[in-house]
């Protein structure tokens, strides 16, 4: 089987938006995006309202990835609308992925991210027709088995929370 890993993103630009301080760099922002125990995720419903979650994730080849039953209401948004964002607080830094979310399905990359869920959270999944099962379910995911999704970035913002990082807040585009 082949294997899909493809190349981390990389941002086309870092803007400050902060003040003349210069861009916060990149490898910093990605680090605080592997980090976080929990995720806010935020899809959109059909009528325009918006959903939001806290959600288990995990960083590979530089992209987050992130998990729903097909019968929850993020799923079924996101199956409508595939944009979404994905925002965390890490080390006096906010950072807010808006991007579109994209079905994995491979089986090579299912094996992968399960065994980094593992790593991450203890929690055993097992990739199965290309979804994950799991022995119990999570709270914002429903029940077994799940969609996995990768979370590919459009904008990047990443604005510090203290003084220090505050002039270094940045917008990425992708």
């Amino acid at each position: 089987m082949p294997d899909s890993r493809r190349p981390a993103p990389e941002p086309v630009s870092a803007d400050p938006i902060g003040g003349d301080a210069g861009p916060l760099p990149w490898p910093a922002v990605q680090q605080r995006l592997i980090e976080p125990r929990f995720y806010w995720f935020a899809t959109t419903r059909p009528d325009g309202r918006p959903h939001v979650r806290p959600v288990l994730g995990v960083v590979l080849d530089g992209a987050l990835h992130t998990t729903s039953s097909p019968a929850t209401r993020k799923a079924k948004n996101l199956a409508a609308n595939r944009h979404c964002s994905v925002s965390v607080s890490v080390d006096h830094v906010d950072v807010i992925l808006e991007g579109t979310a994209e079905h994995v399905t491979d089986m090579t990359q299912l094996h992968r991210i399960s065994d980094a869920y593992a790593a991450k959270y203890g929690w055993p999944t097992t990739p199965v027709d290309g979804a994950l099962d799991a022995p119990y379910g999570a709270p914002t995911g429903g029940p077994p088995p799940y969609d996995l999704y990768r979370i590919e970035p459009i904008t990047v913002f990443a604005l510090g929370t203290n003084e220090e990082l505050a002039p270094l807040s940045t917008r990425f585009r992708f």
